[in-house]
Parts: C-alpha cells; sequence; structure tokens
C-alpha cells in the first residue's frame, strides 16, 4: 500500500509542470483588464455618490447649527458657503461678523457648488440668515455636484419662512428647469 501511494506522488512529480504558459498569463491579464474596465466607472461613481451625501450632511447640519443656536442664544446668525483654493467652506457665524473673520470649515475636495444653488451671495459667499426665532426671510436651496463629472447632484433647501431645512438629490426629470428637488 505504502508502495503504491509512493508511485503515485513520484508519477504527479513527474507529470506536473512548473509556472504557468504565457498564453496563460496573456489570458488572465486580459480577463483582469475587462474585469477592471467593466467594474472602475461603477466603482467611482459609488464613491462621488458617497461624498456627496457626507457633503450634504455637512452642509445641512451647518444650517442647522445656525438655526439651533440663532433660536437658543436670541440672536440673528448666518450660515455661510464659499469656494477657496477649489475647495468648499462652510461657517456658522454672527450676521454682524464678516464672513472673513469667520471660522471656516473645509468640505471634500472634490465636491463644487452647482448652478442651481439660490442661496443669496455676496462677495463670494453663500449665506442663509436665521432670526433671532430661527426663521429665515428667504427659501433656497444649496446645491452640490462633484468635480469628477457625472450627474449626481445632492441639495439642501431652506423651504419655509419657519427655517424648515431638507435635503434631496437629482432627480431623472427637471422641475423648474432644476434636478435636486
Amino acid at each position: 500500500m505504502y508502495a503504491k501511494l509512493n508511485n503515485f506522488h513520484n508519477n504527479i512529480n513527474k507529470s506536473s509542470t512548473n509556472g504557468f504558459t504565457l498564453l496563460e498569463i496573456l489570458v488572465i491579464i486580459a480577463f483582469l483588464g475587462t474585469l477592471s474596465a467593466i467594474a472602475a466607472p461603477s466603482w467611482l461613481a459609488f464613491m462621488d455618490n458617497i461624498r456627496l451625501k457626507t457633503a450634504q450632511g455637512e452642509i445641512y447640519l451647518a444650517m442647522r447649527q445656525a438655526q439651533s443656536q440663532a433660536k437658543l442664544n436670541k440672536l440673528s446668525l448666518q450660515a455661510s458657503f464659499r469656494e477657496q483654493n477649489g475647495i468648499i467652506q462652510w461657517a456658522v457665524h454672527n450676521t454682524t461678523v464678516s464672513p472673513n473673520n469667520a471660522n471656516w470649515n473645509s468640505l471634500d475636495a472634490t465636491v463644487r457648488v452647482d448652478g442651481e444653488t439660490t442661496l443669496q451671495q455676496s462677495n463670494g459667499v453663500w449665506r442663509i440668515q436665521f432670526d433671532h426665532l430661527g426663521n429665515v426671510n428667504q427659501l433656497a436651496r444649496l446645491t452640490i455636484s462633484s468635480k469628477n463629472g457625472g450627474k449626481a447632484k445632492r441639495c439642501v433647501f431652506v423651504s419655509t419662512i419657519l427655517g424648515a431645512l431638507r435635503m434631496a438629490k437629482e432627480q431623472e426629470t427637471a422641475q423648474s428647469g432644476k434636478y435636486c428637488y
């Protein structure tokens, strides 16, 4: 029995080859290249959507923070947004403080302010102001999209004068010329 097993083992060693042939390697490389070409655009779009959703959440929280602090401290506060060196930044500050003197926080560098934005803009700063009751004097939206292209958009709305905030994403059809509603 041991002799048969040893003989079987020797036959396997004699008939086995070392490594892969050039043709086998080329087939594997072609397969991996095709798989990568199919998967890469989907992965990049997925990552862009994650970045947009994260930035949208930060924008929403900045507006919510301005509103709640305005009510809590009985002050007029604003959430300001600007693009500095290609990066969108946000700050929450008193309306009497110049945006230049505010404490700015940066969003992801691959996000940009989209043309659908309707926030008031002055000197390169978009802003939404909340009075001491948390109310606003304008209804507006801040829409963002990816610098990498694609149609994905995310937006944050101030949808009532009482300061109701909501988030939305791009839609297939436009409503009043805008896709984020």
